[in-house]
């Protein structure tokens, strides 16, 4: 364990009682005393406090900030040059197959560029965004910031106590908010499908932050294993299970996240790695899908559970890449990728659990209605 890192916030965890585990690298807390089902039903009900710490904080700078978005764009499919000054956006990086090579979130901080990327990718992130874009653009990991993530429907009430002008924030904006005597970089985004901020301390602020916000009565520490089951019912994707190097943005059902200048027809076309082949599956449709699932009973079906078409076929025509118990839906939800034909809503199919065929049915995400603030 001694090879592992630690988050800013370690001794903090550790006060509160939280089972520390490994996780990309870094000792996390997967859990606290409340345990992950009530961690999770808090969330929903009213306030989560997460460390993330791990990610990788990333800013951009050039001499002139239009060089830098431009530079960005080679590296994603995603419109950069169009983000307006204070907003944020979802990305990924992609290979020259296609595939995906980390999902992030970037935003326009006005001089510069700052990216959030995963915790497991960051130094491969970094290595490669300094090979393609220095020495027009700096690339700088920053290891002077902690990060926290405030989510549920009463985060904005929380966050607001320290500094009302966050209430005006919509969805996905950006600003510099002073937080606890401490200057912060604020998003109001997340990964729970609840209504939440992302914010980035100095690491010296960092626990007289986390320990302002847990002092309210509507927060609690959350640790990752709430998170993931969060994340789950919200649809979202987890690099590495239900997106890695070898699946597209459009098997992945993220075009949503492909602006309409970076599309075929668009301004900008192209020039980012895989394109011929992530544009051509945008025209001309993909052999798998992922999908959300259902399955009936009591018993969830984890990652790499197989997927028929019948309770005897001998093929697969799919595979679960995420799965266990939703606390808010009260039943298990899964996501995984299926053959086309197999992908409407509502196909029933039957997943292998313990040698036995069990029914699932595709199903729509999210499972949790969301709370974005729109």
């Amino acid at each position: 364990m001694s090879d592992l890192h630690r988050t800013p916030l370690y001794d903090l965890h550790v006060s509160l009682g939280a089972k520390m585990v490994p996780f990309a690298g870094y000792d996390m807390p997967v859990q606290y005393k409340l345990g992950v089902m009530k961690e999770h039903l808090h969330c929903r009900a009213a306030a989560g406090l997460f460390d993330v710490s791990h990610m990788g904080q990333v800013i951009l700078r050039a001499p002139d900030p239009e060089a830098a978005k431009r530079a960005l764009e080679t590296l994603i499919p995603q419109d950069v040059l169009g983000l307006a000054e204070g907003r944020q956006r979802y990305g990924f990086f992609t290979n020259e197959a296609g595939g995906i090579e980390d999902d992030l979130m970037f935003a326009n901080r006005g001089d510069h560029l700052y990216v959030v990327v995963n915790a497991a990718c960051k130094d491969a992130d970094v290595a490669r965004m300094r090979a393609a874009l220095e020495p027009d653009v700096t690339v700088k990991l920053l290891e002077n910031r902690a990060l926290l993530a405030l989510q549920g429907p009463k985060a904005e009430a929380v966050l607001a106590e320290h500094h009302p002008m966050v209430a005006e924030m919509a969805f996905m904006d950006v600003a510099t908010v002073p937080l606890a005597g401490a200057e912060c970089w604020v998003s109001r985004s997340g990964y729970t499908g609840e209504d939440g901020f992302e914010i980035s301390v100095p690491v010296a602020a960092a626990e007289d932050l986390a320990k302002a916000l847990l002092a309210h009565d509507a927060v609690e520490a959350i640790g990752l294993g709430a998170r993931d089951s969060l994340r789950l019912e919200a649809g979202l994707c987890l690099y590495g299970h239900d997106i890695d190097a070898q699946i597209s943005p459009v098997e992945a059902g993220l075009t949503w996240a492909i602006q309409k200048s970076r599309r075929t027809g668009g301004d900008r076309q192209g020039g980012f790695p895989g394109d011929t082949r992530i544009l051509g599956e945008m025209a001309d449709g993909v052999a798998r899908k992922r999908v959300g699932l259902l399955p009936e009973g009591r018993a969830p079906m984890r990652e790499g559970t197989a997927l028929f078409a019948s309770a005897d076929a001998t093929a697969p025509v799919g595979t679960v890449t995420s799965g266990g118990f939703g606390p808010t839906v009260g039943t298990p939800v899964a996501m995984g990728y299926v053959d086309a034909e197999h992908a409407a809503v509502g196909t029933a199919l039957f997943g292998e659990v313990r040698g036995k065929r069990l029914p699932v049915a595709v199903a729509k995400t999210p499972f949790a209605a969301p709370g974005f603030k729109r």
